[in-house]
This record gives structure tokens, sequence and C-alpha cells, in this order.
């Protein structure tokens, strides 16, 4: 069975930069932006491959809407 690829979107403006789901990410694909958001805070980024779609980071984060996982790769038809 081919191993799952995915992508994660991560809303830099609900991102607080806990850094719970760069703990839980077993592919080590996020880390914390360089930048602050509007709110103060150093959110997590996605480096742009490596994401196995697992979902562990959007379970991980305590704040509903700051991640999204999504299955295949960007450029797929299929991929939202």
């Amino acid at each position: 069975m081919p191993k799952k690829r995915g992508w994660v979107v991560i809303n830099d403006e609900e991102c607080k930069g806990c850094g719970m789901c760069i703990l839980a990410c077993p592919a080590s694909c996020l880390s914390f932006a360089e930048d602050f958001n509007h709110q103060g805070y150093y959110p997590v980024r996605y480096s742009g491959e490596g994401c196995r779609a697992d979902g562990l980071c959007f379970y991980a984060c305590p704040e509903p809407g700051a991640i999204t996982v999504h299955e295949g790769e960007p450029d797929e038809p299929h991929a939202v």
C-alpha cells in the first residue's frame, strides 16, 4: 500500500504558537515562523513537503480552525 501524502494549511491569524502540532508531527514538517502574527504569536509554518496526512497535528491543536490537513498532492484535481 502506498504511503499517504498530504499537505497542511495553517491559518496564521488563528495560530497561538503553542507548538503542540510541532510536537505531534512525526514527519517533522512543521516549525515556528520568524514573524509575529497580528496577535503577537509566532505561528507555525508547514515546510511544504513531508506531510503524511495523518492528522496528528490537527488533533493536537487546541485552537479550532488553525490547522487543516489535506490528503493527496496540492496540484491534484480532487485537492481542495
